[in-house]
């Protein structure tokens, strides 16, 4: 029996090979854009979202004998990118780190497609702005569409805390909002 995994006593899953390399192979070649836009999402940078990206691809290859007859490989995975960005993070939050300036200038309200990219970019440079933990929360609650109680379970909290983390994103979205728009009848 070679190269399968029992996982009741009547149901045998095949592999391509002893090790599940090629299954591994197949899962990550479909599901790496997935993965990918998730952590972008969670990271807020494309160069944090390859490398959160690729230290749970690296772990879940060490562990892909156990991870393969999971019934939700990417729920797993997606713990894992959050787990290395959250780690990363800690490791670096102390460090000083100087951005371009921040400040956003929207043009005045209007029915049309750039006004509508240019809203969805003020808001996600406002996301981007929030503690690592809402912004995840956020991503997961209304990218994802995930419950607080599979939100709790990939970030590693309570289920209390998961619906607090979204409730405080919002709460600081909602008042940058407002003061973004006071910012803008004033000077326009």
């Amino acid at each position: 029996m070679d190269g399968a995994v029992a996982i009741d006593d009547e149901d045998v899953v095949e592999y391509g090979s002893p090790s599940g390399e090629d299954d591994f192979d197949a899962w990550v070649t479909d599901r790496a854009p997935s993965l990918l836009r998730f952590a972008y999402l969670t990271t807020g940078s494309r160069d944090a979202a390859e490398d959160a990206v690729q230290t749970a691809l690296t772990r879940a290859c060490e562990q892909w004998g156990r991870l393969r007859v999971l019934s939700d490989r990417d729920a797993y995975v997606r713990r894992m990118i959050v787990n290395a960005h959250v780690s990363w993070w800690r490791k670096f939050r102390r460090r000083e780190v100087p951005v371009a300036d921040v400040r956003v200038e929207v043009a005045a309200w209007a029915p049309d497609v750039a006004t509508s990219v240019s809203n969805a970019d003020l808001v996600w440079q406002l996301c981007v702005s929030l503690p690592t933990q809402q912004r995840a929360s956020v991503v997961l609650r209304f990218y994802e569409d995930l419950s607080f109680r599979q939100i709790a379970e990939l970030i590693g909290c309570s289920e209390a805390t998961a619906r607090s983390h979204v409730h405080r994103a919002l709460a600081a979205l909602r008042i940058r909002l407002e003061g973004h728009d006071e910012q803008e009848n004033h000077d326009g």
